[in-house]
């Protein structure tokens, strides 16, 4: 084909390429458009672009079995690429004339994940897109997690990803939206936990008026080199991104700082993002309790059910000053309704089944979104969403981390962490608590561990214990023999020095005899059944058997409780992504 006929790539939209076919009942590319041929991107390394047949005119031109140049695949079937790159060169119609009969397609889902207003966003993408492969790859915008994060998800534990979304102005699609000038700030901030069995997940949303500790965060720069750029005492969350050249991975770092999580992702979108994307899956479904009209997010929607998208999805997700007390927090509560309103929407089939939808939500999300190095491919990408896909929405729970307004300030505009509301919730994620429910097989692992803590206790003068350091603060197992004898009355315990390796929770290791001294010094210290672990007696110093408390990473400090809540706290606000609500 000549120039002309070939036309231009970007003018095709991709999800018209894709048409069922009857014989297979599979979706393919269109390889026969009834029109003017349509190109399709061939892969690298094939060689050059794929060519289509123009209907019954090149059928008819095919290369019979006999006659089929070396190395050319047989008529109706498809060359792999390295076949295709290392084969004669064939005459054209026969390049034009095969049409290639559909190999049966691999599924893969990507779930990609945006902050702010969209957090959530399934792309299904087929093997047999593998020509639009290193188009989707090519959108993707990626920079460096800074050392701020784990190096990347695994399979055999929990996942954490930061989804941020900032409230710069600049760049195509942003514009007219306050201060042209703005370098952004962490405008809404989300932490997604996703459980170690992935049966349940956790969205904890940030206030950005927050006042917290931003660390000094070393930075790439872009000749490689790396700058450090000085933390910051008492300020609002929102100043660790954009603001002094702060990058993704500061807010990391001060998430980090703030609840203990240490994140293994981060996802950020602006403005225009949340606009492709609710368009790209056909609307989010939303439900308000009253008439809304705001001039500040010119949002203009009349009480009852409404279908939205594009800049009235921006809008909605930007409310504030027309929604409960007017706001940030109020704010906050709209976009988790709005969250859980696009998980349902992802989850429906009427979404899943769609190809059309699936690739523009497959174009949309990939130039939609930045993301951490560590997963910026669609082969990556596609990893990860196999692992966050599995949890059903009504185990998907939201919450919102408990604060109160400044005591500091006469005239309220930030807010500090509510005590000890805070630390339990915080303590609850780290842990892998569900906040939601449970499924049957952990309930009877957990009734387990309440088991060990019921029972006769011993006296405190009776437990014998070594102490060993196995990742906490240094000199913490001297600091807890000292509060233990002289505060608590144990008296027949020894520091025992530090143990062979880490471990990232405090255990105490006995014997099935010392069980009433193992629930002893569980009430004193506040240890959990979790951290308590049937097994075997040491002998101390003093030739006795004695029990075995290990201090783990987790170790707060002698009289600091270990125990992890079982339930969230009852002023802490949550809501689950199954449910409908609507806006007040």
């Amino acid at each position: 084909m000549d120039a002309q006929s070939r036309g231009r790539a970007d003018d095709i939209d991709p999800a018209d390429q894709w048409v069922l076919n009857p014989d297979t009942g599979e979706y393919e590319l269109r390889l026969a458009p009834s029109a003017a041929q349509s190109p399709v991107p061939g892969p690298r390394g094939s060689g050059g672009r794929g060519r289509t047949g123009t209907g019954g005119a090149a059928r008819a031109r095919q290369t019979s079995p006999a006659r089929r140049p070396e190395g050319a695949a047989p008529a109706g079937e498809t060359a792999s690429p390295r076949r295709r790159a290392n084969a004669p060169a064939e005459s054209a119609a026969g390049r034009r004339g095969r049409r290639p009969v559909p190999k049966k397609a691999k599924g893969k889902k990507v779930l990609t994940w945006t902050g702010g207003s969209l957090a959530f966003v399934l792309v299904g993408v087929s093997a047999a897109a593998y020509l639009y492969y290193e188009h989707l790859n090519n959108n993707i915008t990626s920079v460096s997690d800074d050392g701020a994060g784990t190096g990347g998800f695994s399979k055999d534990r929990a996942i954490n990803i930061l989804l941020i979304g900032t409230d710069k102005r600049t760049g195509k699609g942003n514009e007219g939206y306050g201060d042209k000038n703005s370098s952004g700030h962490a405008d809404t901030t989300l932490v997604l936990h996703v459980s170690k069995d992935r049966t349940n997940a956790t969205v904890l949303s940030i206030p950005r008026d927050l006042i917290t500790d931003i660390p000094d965060c070393p930075t790439t720069q872009e000749d490689g080199s790396e700058k450090i750029i000085p933390g910051s005492q008492r300020t609002r969350f929102n100043n660790s991104l954009g603001q002094e050249d702060r990058t993704p991975s500061c807010t990391m770092r001060t998430v980090t700082e703030l609840t203990g999580l240490k994140m293994d992702h981060f996802m950020v979108a602006d403005f225009n993002a949340v606009k492709t994307l609710t368009s790209a899956v056909g609307g989010v479904d939303v439900c308000l309790a009253k008439d809304i009209k705001d001039k500040d997010s010119k949002l203009d929607l009349p009480k009852g059910e409404h279908t939205i998208e594009g800049e009235d999805a921006l809008a909605f997700v930007r409310t504030r000053h027309s929604v409960g007390f007017g706001g940030d927090l109020s704010r906050i509560e709209l976009q988790q309704q709005f969250l859980g309103s696009l998980m349902r929407k992802l989850k429906s089939n009427d979404t899943l089944t769609s190809p059309s939808k699936m690739i523009k939500l497959a174009e949309a999300g990939t130039q939609a979104l930045t993301v951490d190095s560590q997963i910026s491919t669609i082969k990556k990408l596609a990893d990860l969403g196999a692992e966050l896909g599995k949890f059903d929405t009504k185990n998907l729970t939201f919450a919102t981390v408990p604060v109160v307004d400044n005591p500091s300030e006469a005239v309220k505009a930030t807010v500090v962490l509510k005590q000890p509301q805070a630390q339990q919730l915080f303590a609850m994620v780290r842990d892998d608590v569900s906040l939601t429910e449970v499924k049957q097989g952990k309930k009877k692992e957990k009734a387990a561990e309440a088991a060990r803590l019921k029972g006769p206790k011993a006296e405190a003068s009776e437990v014998r214990v070594r102490i060993l350091n196995g990742g906490a603060v240094a000199g913490s197992a001297q600091e807890t023999l000292s509060w233990l004898q002289v505060q608590e009355g144990v008296t027949k315990s020894e520091n025992a020095g530090n143990a062979e390796r880490p471990l990232a929770k405090t255990t105490l290791e006995y014997a099935p005899d010392q069980a009433d001294q193992a629930r002893r010094l569980a009430e004193i210290m506040g240890l959990s059944g979790a951290a308590l672990k049937p097994g075997r007696s040491v002998t101390n110093s003093q030739g006795a058997p004695a029990m075995t408390l290990t201090l783990g990473k987790d170790y707060k400090g002698a009289g600091v409780p270990l125990t992890t809540p079982a339930k969230v706290p009852d002023d802490v606000q949550k809501a689950t992504a199954d449910k409908v609500e609507c806006a007040k």
